[in-house]
């Protein structure tokens, strides 16, 4: 179960969810958004997909409220990303990273977001107050490097299909997102391209009713121990 606090501009609601179902949205921007991420992705080895947007059903159970996960090797990054959960009152917005295994991605794309959980932040907008002002939302991300705290990922979300649209194009493909089903809608291409860190952090920022949702985690790499 994960845990959750929707905040309306009405006031504040904690909730408890099983999630149903996790869904990853790929290639979800504009066409020179997609082309740079595309160009990113190739730079590390990883093959282009021949559509967009793509769609990958992953375990539901990947989906974390932790704040450390452990992962395998030393390639691994974190995508800052809208998500989506349905629930019995409506669709509500908050924030996650894809983390995934950068060197399973050269081989298998579907693999690579399998074996990596998906931490996502505890707070949740109702979509409805966010949807006529989509594209004034940004996301950001930030790593430690060099021992600073620097910006990873920057965009607005008007560099990403609304929402609407990407539920919309899920139905057709796959199927409609489920009660309790999390979609986590794509990422903006990275700043000086795609790159391991200890600590990622995400945040979704909305400048017009002035609020942010933001989650940070820490990576643990397992040791290879031979038996």
């Amino acid at each position: 179960m994960l845990d959750f606090r929707k905040t309306r501009r009405t006031g504040e609601e904690d909730v408890r969810v099983t999630p149903r179902a996790l869904v990853l949205g790929g290639l979800t921007g504009t066409p020179d958004s997609v082309k740079r991420h595309l160009e990113e992705l190739e730079a590390i080895g990883v093959r282009r997909p021949n559509r967009a947007p793509v769609f990958f059903q992953l375990t539901a159970n990947l989906a974390t409220r932790a704040d450390t996960i452990q992962v395998i090797g030393p390639h691994t990054s974190g995508e800052v990303e809208p998500v989506l959960l349905a629930l019995p009152d409506g669709i509500w917005l908050g924030v996650g990273s894809d983390h995934t295994d950068r060197s399973a991605e050269t081989i298998d794309i579907p693999l690579s977001k399998q074996l990596c959980q998906k931490p996502i932040g505890a707070g949740l907008w109702p979509l409805e107050e966010v949807a006529d002002h989509w594209d004034r939302l940004v996301v950001r991300s930030f790593i430690e490097e060099g021992g600073r705290r620097v910006v990873y990922q920057e965009d607005s979300l008007a560099e990403m299909l609304h929402p609407h649209i990407l539920l919309a194009r899920l139905a057709e493909a796959v199927a409609p997102l489920p009660q309790n089903g999390l979609f986590m809608c794509g990422t903006p291409p990275a700043l000086g391209g795609i790159r391991s860190s200890a600590r990622f952090e995400v945040e979704l920022v909305d400048p017009v009713l002035d609020r942010r949702l933001s989650h940070a985690y820490w990576t643990e790499m397992l040791e290879n121990v031979p038996f």
